[in-house]
């Protein structure tokens, strides 16, 4: 008889329920889920969190394979000699094969008083945190948002539209990500909230104090609330247990997404740096980079050659309050263009999307192995050896 496979998964969001999900497909592979969690963090809805939403939190039951053993604690290294989980609680889980989806939270701020005034909301905790706060305080309280990417933009006009007096600090530009065509209309929605935008140079953030946040020009705004929502991290467990990684901690692998020290260990999700060349930390790259992952394990499994990853991006949705949003599309390089998507429409896709991603992962546990990505970025091969040809040259340069 056949020894089963044991497979442990450390990480319950996207990428990691579609990594597991996945995994069922063959009945000799035993699936294991570590999370800290025993609920699943629909995470592109916590910018709704601020207004007392609810729908960021969704049970395992609709969105994992019932085959799938959900393990809830935190693993606190990993001993790939021993090829075993050691877990926060005690005790350990061993692996044939193991998947790092540990996916990403929010970035050390690294501005003078930032961690202990500041409100962070790129977890759970932290956005059911902020709610708590803004509950709290007056509706006059003036709420200052610092960071516009798309996080900070969505929690700015979600506020707003909820009669909060709010400042979006942008360091540099509204929407980084954004093409200027397409930030326009954005910034033109958010004065039409009520949004203060401070862009420039001069809208960095220095210091941030209980009741107010100084900019780099010395302007000191006042601020009940601060939000924080500048950058992301990854956590540090691969750095911790002595797997390669890149300068942000992210696992460093080969295209397959095996890790670069170990053939036993592949990553998926924001805290994989395929190559060094990672791709943008979203939900969009999630779900494919999870399924690409099982199927890296289920090919040396099978004693197959795993394949490349070829996964593309259709561009960025941004929601605008309740009843606005801006699709940005883009190339499947991930480059934003000058189109874009607005309107009803725009808020029907956001809409969707919520919804979608959640499908994609109940389908693949109904029906594992189904799951499908329809952009692919054959510019990555291009990138690669672009950057294996300038390797040598970098060496070389340096002797």
């Amino acid at each position: 008889m056949a020894q089963n496979t044991e497979v442990v998964v450390i990480g319950g969001g996207y990428a990691g329920v579609m990594a597991a999900n996945r995994l069922t497909q063959r009945d000799d592979v035993t699936v294991t889920l570590i999370n800290p969690r025993p609920v699943f963090v629909h995470r592109i809805r916590l910018h709704q969190a601020v207004g007392g939403s609810q729908d960021m939190v969704v049970d395992y039951r609709e969105v994992l394979a019932k085959g799938v053993r959900l393990v809830v604690d935190t693993a606190a290294r990993i001993d790939a000699a021993e090829h075993s989980v050691v877990l926060e609680a005690g005790g350990a889980v061993g692996y044939d094969y193991l998947i790092y989806a540990v996916g990403s939270g929010s970035a050390d701020p690294g501005v003078p008083g930032a961690a202990e005034f500041a409100y962070p909301i790129a977890g759970l905790e932290e956005a059911q945190r902020l709610w708590s706060v803004l509950d709290s305080a007056p509706a006059t309280a003036a709420v200052t948002v610092v960071g516009a990417g798309a996080l900070g933009i969505e929690t700015a006009a979600e506020l707003a539209e909820a009669g909060r007096t709010v400042t979006l600090v942008c360091g540099e530009v509204l929407g980084p990500y954004l093409h200027p065509r397409v930030r326009r209309p954005i910034a033109k929605r958010l004065a039409k909230l009520g949004v203060s935008v401070l862009e420039g140079p001069d809208a960095r953030v220095t210091a941030v104090t209980h009741d107010a946040v100084r900019l780099g020009s010395g302007r000191k705004l006042p601020s009940g609330v601060t939000v924080w929502t500048a950058g992301f991290s990854v956590p540090d467990l691969a750095l911790r247990s002595g797997l390669s990684t890149d300068a942000l901690g992210r696992l460093l692998t080969d295209e397959t997404l095996t890790s670069v020290d170990d053939v036993r260990i592949v990553a998926a999700g924001d805290s994989a740096a395929p190559s060094d060349l990672p791709l943008r930390m979203s939900c969009q790259a999630a779900g494919p980079l999870g399924a690409h992952a099982a199927d890296t394990v289920l090919s040396r499994i099978a004693g197959e050659q795993p394949a490349s990853i070829n996964v593309g991006f259709f561009g960025l949705c941004v929601s605008l309050g309740r009843r606005a949003a801006t699709v940005q599309l883009a190339s499947k390089d991930d480059t934003a263009n000058r189109f874009s998507i607005r309107g009803r429409l725009a808020v029907k896709i956001k809409e969707s999307s919520y919804k979608g991603l959640l499908k994609h992962l109940a389908d693949e546990a109904r029906k594992p192995g189904s799951h499908t990505w329809p952009f692919k970025d054959d510019k990555r091969r291009q990138l690669l050896q672009a950057k294996r040809a300038e390797a040598p040259a970098t060496a070389e340069r340096a002797a």
